[in-house]
């Protein structure tokens, strides 16, 4: 009997991950999506999907004011660019909680950073880079992937 060898085909995994580790980091945010999502989540995503779609992100996209950073920085959140893909799936498990909380102040505050996390996607994306260029900092791909699981207007090409 011949040895056949099998390649296997795993996705893109993260520094930390072992060799026959299929599992990945970025696993964890379509998992997140599969999950019970608000609706103002499925919102923000779609619109950053048709966006993309149509406009490509060819017009410059502005960063983040004072301001928004300031809310960021009020629940300890690095910038986008800054931020793991851990950092971000736990980030949006709890903007998820939060956006369905009883607590009107942070039903409002999760809203507006998941925006504040568009605004700053559509950033990295228009420029093609982020200003860490290091693999570590790519929690923007969590984010993306995250949109393209809930957004009905995401299909992926086969």
């Amino acid at each position: 009997m011949a040895n056949k060898k099998t390649d296997t085909m795993y996705p893109a995994q993260s520094t930390f991950s072992r060799d026959d580790d299929a599992f990945t980091a970025l696993s964890t945010s379509a998992l997140l999506a599969k999950s019970s999502v608000p609706y103002s989540h499925k919102r923000v995503a779609d619109n950053y999907i048709i966006i993309k779609k149509v406009y490509k992100f060819q017009a410059v996209q502005g960063r983040i004011s004072n301001t928004e950073r300031q809310l960021l920085q009020k629940y300890d959140f690095n910038t986008l660019e800054f931020s793991t893909i851990k950092q971000i799936n736990e980030e949006l498990s709890y903007l998820k909680k939060w956006s369905t909380s009883n607590n009107e102040l942070l039903r409002k505050d999760a809203d507006t950073i998941l925006q504040i996390r568009c605004k700053e996607l559509k950033f990295i994306v228009a420029g093609r880079y982020a200003a860490i260029t290091n693999e570590i900092y790519n929690g923007y791909r969590a984010l993306e992937k995250y949109f393209e699981e809930i957004s009905k207007f995401y299909f992926p090409l086969m």
